[in-house]
């Protein structure tokens, strides 16, 4: 009979056990007297190596391995495992769009906010407004902020940038007899649009053909959706903001057709290369490379990359420097691609919560933000740290205050770039006038942000 109760009472527990355990959540298990929770991280290649690429092991999601290490040591809530996987740039959107249909997104996904901003319009995006603290408020500028923000909320926390200005050969300047429009060697110029012309022009006239043959002053490029940015920046040079408080495109004024019409001017007196309806941006940049334009669109990576192939021999070796996109009222134009983390929505509040902490905490960590040095950090207190090592750094910072944000964060962004170069190879071609070009293209690019804001979360 003791021996029938006994094992009648084993059974009853063992029961009780699966029925606790049936009844536990999803996203926790316990371990060590703590739930145990698992988030996914995804993330594109950004830079490898946990601060630095030399470091032995480096690869591109080092950095995530080790934030996750460092805040499941710390994180007093959960026992935390954090899966990252890097994802391949052109395989982005379709991952995440299975995955999404399949209820199965990342928990967090670092990446350009400017390849992101779909998500947030189509509501997929937690906004993160409460892991906002004053102090990264203080320590990173304004201009970043509005980069992330869509309406009245933060989706992306900030952590890097990649800012947009020009390149210029200063030994074909000098060439030229332009000394005087030379900027300091880590300085990011300013010249007024007065200058400017007066730059391509003598450039045109004065380089020495012998020693540039087919060289031409500045590149323009319109064959395919690339073409936004720094185009975005010229329709912008004569004080048209481009966007309304609505959201609107606006380009369609007197300020727009006079920068069409500025584009198409240097266009026919062959201040750039020819042919720019069949010239993408990496056209330019080769040629830029390889000393056939003097001025050319450049970003941090891609300056930082010119100069690599500079030492490794793999281009022709010069003085290359920076200087900012000149407007009509003497105020430069700059942009910049800003990357940071985001929180995709999910079932599971713990994992969604547990993920939030996990932005908060890889985007503020003292050390781990010190990793924004392989792009150009956006904090004051990194830029301090590391400008003697990378003096570019505070021309960044300081540029700062003349950042537009170029995507206005408008619904069906990525679309209404398909409709920008088609109108640009109009006017190069000459197939339309300045006045049509802005005119068609404001109506279609508008067509695109009307449907795509009917269907977005963000008004």
């Amino acid at each position: 009979m003791k021996k029938h109760f006994l094992v009648l009472m084993t059974a009853c527990m063992l029961l009780i056990s699966v029925a606790l355990a049936g009844c536990s959540n999803d996203s926790t298990e316990k371990s060590s007297g703590k739930g145990t929770v698992e988030i996914t991280a995804w993330l594109t290649p950004q830079w490898k190596g946990v601060i630095d690429s030399s470091e032995e092991g480096a690869d591109y999601d080092s950095f995530f391995k080790q934030a996750a290490k460092d805040f499941s040591a710390q994180y007093k809530e959960y026992d935390v495992k954090v899966n990252t996987q890097v994802i391949a740039g052109d395989q982005r959107d379709e991952l995440l769009n299975v995955n999404l249909n399949g209820g199965t997104p990342p928990n967090v996904f670092f990446e350009s906010v400017f390849a992101m901003g779909d998500y947030a319009h189509r509501g997929a995006l937690e906004p993160l407004d409460d892991l906002v603290d004053d102090a990264s408020k203080e320590d990173i500028p304004e201009s970043i902020w509005e980069n992330v923000k869509f309406g009245d909320n933060v989706y992306f926390y900030p952590f890097s940038q990649n800012p947009g200005t020009f390149a210029y050969n200063a030994e074909m300047f000098k060439a030229a007899g332009l000394d005087e429009y030379i900027g300091e060697e880590n300085e990011i110029k300013t010249w007024t649009l007065a200058e400017y012309e007066t730059i391509l022009k003598k450039l045109k006239a004065d380089l020495p053909k012998k020693k540039y043959s087919n060289a031409y002053p500045m590149g323009v490029f319109a064959l395919n959706n690339q073409a936004d940015t720094w185009n975005l920046a010229y329709l912008r040079m004569f004080g048209n903001p481009f966007f309304d408080e609505k959201g609107k495109i606006v380009v369609n004024d007197q300020a727009g057709i006079k920068a069409t019409t500025w584009l198409k001017k240097i266009y026919d007196e062959g201040l750039t290369n020819p042919g720019a309806e069949s010239v993408s941006s990496n056209d330019t940049n080769a040629m830029f490379q390889n000393q056939q334009l003097a001025i050319n669109f450049t970003n941090s990576v891609l300056y930082s990359n010119a100069k690599a192939d500079m030492e490794s021999g793999k281009a022709p070796k010069f003085d290359m420097r920076l200087a900012n996109i000149p407007s009509e009222s003497g105020d430069p134009l700059t942009f910049t691609y800003v990357t940071g983390a985001s929180v995709f929505k999910s079932d599971d509040e713990i994992k969604t919560k547990v993920a939030k902490d996990f932005v908060k905490f890889f985007s503020t960590d003292k050390e781990l933000v010190k990793a924004s040095k392989n792009a150009v950090p956006v904090r004051t207190s990194v830029v301090e740290e590391f400008k003697s090592e990378h003096p570019l750094f505070e021309s960044y910072e300081a540029n700062a205050k003349y950042i537009f944000n170029f995507t206005g964060n408008v619904a069906g962004y990525n679309q209404v770039r398909q409709v920008l170069y088609p109108e640009l190879q109009a006017l190069y071609t000459g197939e339309k006038k300045p006045a049509d070009v802005v005119k068609d293209y404001q109506k279609n690019g508008n067509k695109i942000i009307e449907d795509a804001t009917a269907d977005s979360i963000i008004k």
